[in-house]
């Protein structure tokens, strides 16, 4: 599962990596494809700019030829200077334009239409002079008519009397027009008194005449010549405009050509651009495609693998609930015979008894241990597993627990010839924060193993803090076999032992240090092991460390409860009625005084007139169980509850001290129990000491072919056939009851009466050793039945108990 998680992440990674590749290349495409096309855009608006200059050079050319045709005709001096003032702009623009041009053609151009315009006006000047002289036969014309008019009038004459312009006629025409003046006014006389005669005017008229009329055909002659020359001119003008106009639009021409040159390459720059944007898309959806199927593919086959992650996690879940389940069952059914085996061993071992039933009493204390130690590791590490473990911060005195914990064991190996050495540092001599039952725990784990595997030497246990004072640490060094290198790992496994002959010769279940690992990390330390082979091992315990700064002491830590050293007044609460009888007997034979009651009710209704001392009850009880007889007790309006000691004895696992303790009880027991430890606790709270506690884990039940057993219910009794008859009949008459309860509870369909009356009635079953009824029982007693299965199974039932109950009335009679 989790290399397809990398897989489908790194695909993840490519299809990003290939997308931002492709938008890098496809913007460096673009944008390189911007660049040309800006300069593509400047380009075309340059060549724009030329066109309209060169448009507007065509409007200033034909506006000087318009100046030049009204110069010709109008022969004006002002409409010439005129001319020349708009040919000279138009070079200055042609100068202008020749700067933004870019081929030297171009400029060739330019500079030829500068040079024909210098030509067009020296053709105008030209033209201009032609017209001047024309001027000389219009003269002479005057003249002659002005001749004929002073036929009739002599006088002196001037120029103006035969031209209104003389400065403007050619100088061969004004002189020979002077000429003539001048013989005139030397053939009149000076007044009127000087008259010539008739004879002599006309003589003088008809000379001047003839006169006139050879100049004039002499400048007819000219003019002839000066057409010639003006039309020539004039061709000339206009081939000179032909030709600008031409080279202009050569010009124009060129720049257009240009200019649809750049709009092509605009237009293919922006089918590239459009060509890679297409290309892009397509690419990037053939990308998009191509990793979206994949990473799909990827995502279902995950969600395959989480579904059935999913159910395998289920399967788990409810393995690991039902197993819980099965050990909380069935721990709870090895509680009640376990305590009660283990209170008449001691009971019997205090009685008169011979060395062979001695030895049978031993063997059997020692395998009740064994067995309560074994369904005590099951239940830890069950708990822990389940995570339903629980770590207290309480202030406690570590040299204490240390010396506590290492003495009681020692006591326990006291035939071995090991000697104990306890170093504990002085910075330790103080009250820290932490879990003193969790440490304890753990410290009789490892000191056990380090007793149990060491036959001589020494096991030294030193104490001391880390340099920063973050962690205390605890070493645990023996002289005893040791682990090989290659073992040392798997003593940390469940279920494990360094080799096969450690379980056959020394015994153990392999959860002892997978256990203590677990809970030293639940405290946020760490273990760690050194060890060689046939020399002997070390372990080193590191746990943070919180020195306690508060005020109160221990004393004030313990629960207030007032010292009182004489035989106590006992309350005994417990609904199964062998386990009442066998605390109240293991009271008794302690000299107390004891009132036992099989009902919570019925106690809380005779402890309103009783005085009592103390108060143990079991938790889990029908009508009413432990934890509300207590809140009752403690809510009495009368005052009969005034801080006494209340002990809950319980066989269920799933729930942690701290809930009992904050419930208002005192301490928990835990089943099973043995009276050794029930009156340990009892004088623990009367010396106001830390109080013990004692957690099994459950065993499961073995299978026998036999229908029952009465040696464990004779046991009990002290082998009293009276009472033996008396309790079985009892037994037959209220199982009777309870099954016929249990058969309405079905037909109803009542599950949870259906689970109470079979928690109920199953103990006695169990304790006679009726273990296929018993397990029939505890079928009924979980939640999670099919009604349609619970007749056949009360069926099986009722055939199973009407079979036992045949045989037990046997034994009766």
């Amino acid at each position: 599962m989790e290399s397809k998680k990398s897989y489908t992440a790194l695909k993840v990674l490519f299809s990003y990596v290939a997308l931002l590749a492709l938008v890098v290349t496809v913007g460096w495409f673009l944008y390189s494809e911007n660049v040309v096309y800006k300069k593509l855009e400047d380009k075309i608006a340059f060549e724009k700019t030329k066109i309209l200059r060169v448009s507007k050079l065509f409007s200033n050319v034909y506006k000087t030829e318009s100046l030049a045709r009204k110069t010709i005709q109008t022969n004006s001096e002002s409409d010439f200077k005129s001319y020349l003032v708009e040919t000279d702009s138009l070079k200055s623009r042609i100068d202008t334009l020749k700067q933004i041009v870019t081929t030297q053609y171009q400029k060739t151009l330019l500079d030829s239409v500068t040079y024909l315009l210098s030509e067009k006006t020296k053709n105008i000047r030209q033209l201009k002079t032609i017209k001047n002289k024309a001027e000389d036969e219009v003269s002479v014309n005057t003249a002659i008519d002005e001749i004929t008019k002073m036929e009739f009038k002599l006088r002196k004459l001037e120029l103006q009397d035969f031209n209104k312009n003389p400065n403007q006629l050619g100088s061969y025409q004004r002189n020979v027009l002077q000429k003539y003046v001048d013989y005139l006014n030397q053939n009149i006389p000076d007044d009127s008194t000087n008259t010539l005669s008739k004879k002599a005017s006309d003589s003088i008229l008809a000379n001047s005449k003839k006169l006139l009329s050879n100049v004039k055909l002499k400048a007819e002659k000219k003019k002839e010549s000066l057409n010639f020359e003006e039309n020539k001119l004039l061709k000339n003008e206009i081939a000179i405009s032909d030709q600008l106009r031409k080279v202009l639009r050569i010009i124009e021409r060129e720049i257009i050509i240009n200019s649809i040159k750049n709009n092509s390459l605009k237009e293919k720059s922006l089918k590239k651009v459009n060509e890679i944007v297409t290309a892009s898309a397509i690419i990037g959806l053939i990308l998009t495609i191509f990793f979206s199927i994949l990473i799909v593919s990827d995502y279902s086959k995950s969600q395959l693998y989480k579904k059935q992650l999913e159910i395998a996690n289920f399967k788990t879940k409810n393995l690991l609930k039902s197993r819980e389940q099965l050990i909380s069952t069935v721990s709870h059914d090895l509680k009640t015979p376990l305590s009660t085996i283990v209170g008449y061993s001691e009971l019997l071992g205090n009685s008169d008894i011979n060395t062979k039933q001695s030895y049978f009493v031993k063997n059997i204390k020692n395998s009740s241990e064994y067995i309560t130690q074994l369904v005590q590791d099951l239940l830890d590490f069950s708990r822990i597993e389940a995570g339903k473990i629980t770590i207290e911060k309480v202030p406690f005195f570590l040299p204490e627990v240390i010396e506590d914990t290492a003495k009681n064991i020692q006591t326990v190996y006291k035939q071995k010839n090991i000697d104990l050495i306890i170093n504990v540092d002085e910075k330790l001599n103080t009250r820290i924060v932490g879990d003193p039952f969790r440490l304890k725990q753990i410290l009789t784990n490892i000191i056990g193993n380090a007793y149990k595997f060491t036959e001589e030497g020494h096991i030294k246990i030193s104490s001391y803090a880390t340099e920063n004072e973050n962690f205390f640490i605890i070493r645990i060094e023996d002289t005893g076999i040791g682990i090989e290198k290659g073992n040392q790992k798997l003593v940390f496994e469940e279920f494990a032992q360094a080799n096969e002959n450690i379980e056959k010769k020394y015994g153990g279940t392999g959860l002892g240090l997978a256990i203590c690992q677990k809970i030293i990390s639940f405290l946020g330390g760490r273990l760690t092991l050194e060890s060689t082979f046939g020399k002997g091992s070390t372990f080193e315990i590191k746990i943070p460390l919180v020195f306690d700064h508060s005020e109160i002491t221990v004393e004030e830590i313990k629960r207030n409860i007032a010292r009182n050293t004489k035989k106590q007044t006992f309350i005994v609460i417990d609904d199964d009625i062998n386990l009442l009888n066998l605390t109240s007997g293991v009271l008794r034979q302690d000299k107390h005084e004891v009132l036992s009651f099989s009902s919570a009710v019925k106690a809380l209704e005779a402890i309103q007139t009783a005085n009592f001392d103390f108060v143990i009850t079991d938790i889990q009880m029908p009508e009413m169980d432990g934890f509300m007889f207590l809140e009752k007790l403690r809510n009495s309006k009368n005052g009969i509850y005034q801080n006494q000691p209340v002990i809950a004895l319980t066989g269920r696992t799933d729930l942690d001290s701290s809930i009992y303790t904050k419930a208002g009880f005192t301490t928990v027991v835990k089943k099973p129990y043995s009276p050794k430890i029930l009156l340990e606790t009892i004088q623990h709270i009367l010396d106001n000491e830390t109080l013990p506690e004692v957690e099994i884990q459950d065993k499961e039940e073995t299978t026998s072919t036999q229908l029952y057993s009465l040696e464990t219910l004779k046991e009990f009794l002290g082998n009293d056939t009276d009472a033996l008859k008396d309790v079985l009949k009892a037994f037959i008459i209220s199982s009777n009851e309870n099954l016929h309860l249990l058969e309405n509870a079905i037909i109803d369909e009542n599950i949870p009466e259906i689970n109470s009356i079979a928690h109920r009635i199953a103990p006695m079953f169990r304790q006679i050793e009726a273990r296929d009824i018993g397990t029939i029982l505890k079928t009924l007693e979980q939640n999670n039945l099919e009604i349609s299965d619970l007749k056949d199974i009360f069926a099986a039932l009722k055939a199973k108990t009407t079979k036992l109950f045949i045989a037990l009335e046997q034994e009766i009679v």
